[in-house]
């Protein structure tokens, strides 16, 4: 019997993440919607997935998430870097805590658990990393600043690290939507 491949989408709980989740157990995947707020995930939970909660803020909630995983499952095929959220306002505007919070979620939680992720892909020698990012990471406009240049680090990071995996099997791609009907503005 052939083994269900396992797929982990962050911000499950809306929008692209909960969509996304949805499409995966469709197609046969174990899914693992994780997000901040977990009482919207009921659809995902309906369908057959598994729901967990995460705050890509909080090392060790990204620890655990990742743990439980691999524990549970023994593996990782697919990694859904899709948390994320905008924050408008002037570069003078908006405090730096605010826009640190903005690189905290959109930026360092997405690199933290693609880290941590990554030594279970390297070991199957194979995998795929999925980092949503935007369209606002290939242009900028005002009042959209910090939410611009969190987005044009994904895309560098992204860059980077599929040139470092692809010798171990490992794909990395970027996805950059446009205006879409969601939850943009809520950190999830």
């Amino acid at each position: 019997m052939k083994e269900k491949k396992v797929a982990f989408v962050t911000g499950a709980s809306s929008g692209i993440g909960l969509d996304t989740a949805m499409k995966l157990i469709e197609k046969g995947f174990t899914v693992y919607g994780a997000a901040r707020r977990t009482v919207l995930m009921e659809p995902l939970l309906k369908k057959g997935g598994k729901t967990m909660f995460l705050d890509l803020t909080d090392a060790e909630s990204v620890r655990k998430c990742v743990q439980e995983v691999i524990e549970t499952e023994g593996r990782i095929d697919v990694l859904i870097n899709n948390s994320g959220y905008g924050l408008g306002g002037g570069i003078e505007n908006v405090s730096i805590e605010d826009a640190k919070r903005q690189f905290d979620v959109n930026v360092f939680g997405l690199a933290e658990i693609t880290r941590l992720f990554l030594p279970y892909m390297r070991a199957q020698h194979s995998g795929t990393i999925i980092n949503i990012s935007s369209m606002a990471g290939r242009f900028s406009s005002p009042f959209l600043g910090w939410y611009h240049a969190s987005k044009y680090a994904v895309e560098a990071l992204s860059d980077s690290l599929r040139m470092e995996l692809r010798p171990f099997g490992i794909n990395v791609v970027i996805i950059e939507p446009g205006l879409i009907k969601t939850d943009w503005g809520v950190i999830t």
